[in-house]
């Protein structure tokens, strides 16, 4: 009893401290979505479209196509505006046959305020090459609400956008190159030559020596089977192979635009002080009325008075110790009362410092 529980005790302490799979960090070159894109007019608005020229030209060639020529002079529609111009977007998963489905996105175009229970006219969606690959049609879902009367309006989250849940009928397939050749190629999604390493080393021991071979710290050549069959099961015993990878690189991404920062767990700083304090200045402006008296040649002038104050707060001189986890770097500089915003300036100031171990990233 004692010999198994110490075998089992070793077999957990010879597994790596975290093991992903080659699925997860690696890609198989040619498996990969395509981008579709097309134009195409919604169609039973309540009187939430456009009449803008581009939805006019939109509506008179589907009109056309379908064998309705309108009088000359005369509008398509009438001035209530129950039609509206539309981008459609959706993305070809790898591997679609014709015949299948794919979301689909609605986007308005020119100034439609809601495409709320408008439905798509059939519209063909193109690749980067141009050709057609699916066919577009549907009742729009959008997730908002809105309404307006007597100059007053009120809405909840946006109505210019929606999405036609398997509104999309694929038309063409795309071909991949997974089934050509003696070889398919991994790449990873971080180049790492630490963890192409590892990679390679995980692909022997599963299929044997010579089988993987790095072309840099990104790419490696795998030798497959031809044949159809076996190279399917082939790459899905590849893409479930553990490894331990390479310790990724402290980083913190930074987002001016919203104030938001994130920072990894290898995230350290080196002992340092920091002063931090805040100039505001507020500007306040009152109405002040100028009334002339009764008998006076006068009239009455509206002006404004303004007020101008300046507050330099007093900042903090504090240490921030050397610190190994990402826990105790958070904690130091909430402790001298950074915000978002002011984070941004502090954690530059100690990146050109040398103070703070990480890559800085803004995105």
């Amino acid at each position: 009893m004692t010999r198994l529980f110490l075998l089992l005790v070793s077999a957990l302490l010879a597994q790596p401290a975290w093991a992903e799979r080659i699925k997860d960090i690696a890609n198989i070159d040619g498996i990969r979505p395509n981008q579709l894109v097309g134009y195409g007019i919604v169609a039973g608005l309540d009187d939430t479209g456009d009449t803008s020229d581009l939805t006019f030209q939109g509506l008179a060639n589907l009109m056309g196509n379908l064998g309705v020529n309108p009088y000359p002079g005369k509008s398509l529609y009438s001035s209530k505006k129950n039609v509206a111009s539309v981008m459609v977007t959706a993305t070809l998963p790898a591997f679609s046959k014709p015949g299948q489905s794919v979301d689909v996105t609605v986007s308005a175009l020119s100034g439609a305020k809601s495409l709320r229970g408008g439905t798509l006219m059939m519209t063909p969606l193109k690749g980067a090459d141009g050709q057609i690959y699916a066919i577009a049609q549907g009742s729009l879902m959008v997730g908002g609400a809105g309404a307006s009367a007597g100059g007053s309006s009120t809405q909840i989250n946006h109505l210019s956008a929606g999405r036609i849940p398997s509104g999309a009928t694929v038309e063409r397939a795309v071909n991949t190159r997974v089934g050509e050749g003696d070889f398919i190629n991994l790449e990873l999604k971080e180049a790492d030559f630490t963890t192409a390493s590892r990679v390679i080393d995980a692909i022997e021991r599963g299929f044997g020596k010579g089988v993987a071979m790095a072309q840099d710290g990104r790419l490696i050549q795998v030798r497959a089977p031809t044949n159809a069959g076996q190279r399917v099961a082939f790459l899905a015993r590849l893409e479930n192979l553990s490894l331990n990878p390479g310790t990724p690189a402290p980083r913190v991404v930074i987002n001016p635009r919203t104030g938001s920062v994130v920072m990894n767990q290898l995230v350290t700083v080196d002992q340092c002080a920091i002063a931090h304090g805040n100039l505001s200045v507020t500007i306040t402006a009152e109405p002040v009325i100028s009334q002339p008296n009764a008998f006076a040649d006068g009239r009455t002038v509206v002006t404004q008075q303004a007020d101008v104050q300046i507050k330099n707060e007093k900042g903090e001189l504090v240490a921030v110790p050397s610190s190994a986890s990402l826990n105790d770097v958070v904690k130091a500089l909430n402790a001298i009362g950074a915000t978002p915003q002011d984070l941004l300036a502090i954690l530059q100031a100690m990146k050109a410092s040398g103070a703070l171990k990480a890559d800085l990233e803004v995105i």
